[in-house]
């Protein structure tokens, strides 16, 4: 099988746990891509989140792609246009933080390279913002703020009372939105059929790539659907027990370059 594009999650797929490139991985990718095999980063970040990335892995000199915001938006990164967009209408999305607030949760959203969000003393807030690189405006009733659609939002938690929320915010968003955990403690709201594989298969029908000619490597819950696509999609050893069982291959560690390890197995 002649692969013609990989599809890479960030954080604890591409990244080892200092969220670093290793140099053996970054190696692999640009000789994938130096072989005319474009690559494509599927994160569920905002757009300054990968901007680093981007650079490391040289995706504007080779014309590879990012999936941001859960495959949510799409970029080309030789030209900068952007593929496909989707969002979130402010109406949905005040409903998401009226069910945050009736649930004891915190929540936050995005304008631009900023986030916005009520309490600026949760951990989870603090998280996403230093991962991300981005500054966070806080305003006492964010609804106040969102009077624009957004690309998501995420509501922040501890694990088991994300767990216990997701299929509740499901129910209520049913036809509106798609909500999934892509960490334990982030409850994403997303527009509605838009997800990893959603978007891998939108971009593959522009580009006329095969599903069978793709490979997506992943770890977590909102990897899941983007393995289940791809035509060989590959797990991480660390990855969630929900992304191991939906792969075709799982392959070593993101500390032990699981993505070179499987590169060199399946493509070089």
């Amino acid at each position: 099988m002649k692969y013609k594009m990989i599809f890479l999650d960030i954080d604890g797929t591409l990244t080892n746990s200092e969220k670093k490139i290793t140099p053996k991985t970054k190696a692999a990718l640009i000789k994938a891509q130096e072989m005319g095999i474009i690559a494509a980063i599927a994160s569920g970040r905002p757009d300054k989140g990968v901007s680093k990335y981007i650079k490391e892995l040289e995706l504007e000199r080779f014309g590879g792609y990012v999936l941001s915001y859960n495959g949510g938006r799409i970029r080309e990164m030789k030209t900068g246009r952007t593929v496909i967009e989707r969002s979130i209408a402010p109406q949905v999305f005040a409903e998401a933080h009226r069910f945050a607030h009736v649930s004891g949760v915190d929540i936050l959203t995005y304008r631009g390279d900023v986030i916005l969000a009520e309490n600026p003393e949760n951990k989870y807030l603090e998280i996403e913002s230093r991962i991300n690189g981005m500054p966070v405006e806080i305003h006492p009733d964010i609804t106040s703020a969102v009077f624009f659609n957004v690309p998501k939002c995420l509501l922040l938690g501890d694990g088991d009372r994300m767990s216990d929320l997701e299929p509740n915010l499901k129910v209520r968003l049913f036809g509106r939105a798609d909500v999934f955990r892509s960490e334990p403690f982030f409850l994403e709201v997303m527009p509605y059929k838009t997800d990893k594989a959603a978007a891998i298969a939108n971009l593959c029908a522009v580009l006329g790539i095969e599903r069978e000619e793709t490979m997506a490597f992943g770890d977590g819950f909102n990897d899941v659907s983007m393995i289940s696509h791809a035509g060989m999609g590959v797990a991480m050893e660390n990855a969630c027990e929900a992304a191991k069982k939906a792969a075709d291959f799982i392959t070593l560690s993101n500390e032990d370059d699981g993505i070179a390890y499987a590169l060199e197995k399946f493509v070089f």
